[in-house]
């Protein structure tokens, strides 16, 4: 489901030296950009379930602990054009409220706009769950959606 409103929807991206990192309430996405020509078997790629690792022709891109844990397992990265890394991680809490505010601990944080902007991505997400026949794709949200927004689970149907 995740794919379909973030389709819809459009993504909100932390611009990297290296390229960008987004996420939805399942998955973190990490576009790398790379020279032009590069090869799979120039690119070294280790993804652990608390740890990422990339290096390209030999020079390290990024290494560290990740900001949460993800399953290592369900962890891909393909070479698109030969220009452009796609990994995707599978985070390992899935609720509206867990809102990456970092890649790393410490490195490519997201501003603080960013960080707004994310969480309510994520809230609008969770809403499009719970409610199916509804589209939230277009929609705004204001007021209390940090940590993944209100909860309604103890109101009767």
């Amino acid at each position: 489901m995740s794919v379909h409103f973030e389709e819809r929807s459009g993504v909100v991206p932390c611009k990297t030296p290296w390229g960008s990192w987004y996420q939805t309430m399942e998955e973190v996405f990490i576009e790398v950009t790379v020279p032009y020509g590069t090869s799979a078997k120039e690119v070294k790629c280790l993804l652990g379930t608390r740890n990422i690792e990339l290096h390209v022709k030999g020079k390290e891109i990024f290494k560290g602990k990740l900001f949460d844990t993800t399953v290592s397992d369900e962890a891909t990265w393909t070479l698109e054009d030969k220009c452009l890394i796609h990994i995707v991680l599978m985070k390992t809490n899935r609720e509206a409220g867990n809102c990456w505010s970092s890649l790393l601990e410490g490195e490519f944080c997201a501003n603080a706009w960013v960080q707004d902007q994310m969480q309510r991505k994520l809230t609008l997400e969770r809403f499009q769950r719970e409610n199916p026949g509804f589209d939230f794709s277009g929609a705004e949200i204001s007021g209390n959606f940090a940590g993944g927004g209100p909860d309604f689970s103890n109101l009767q149907k």
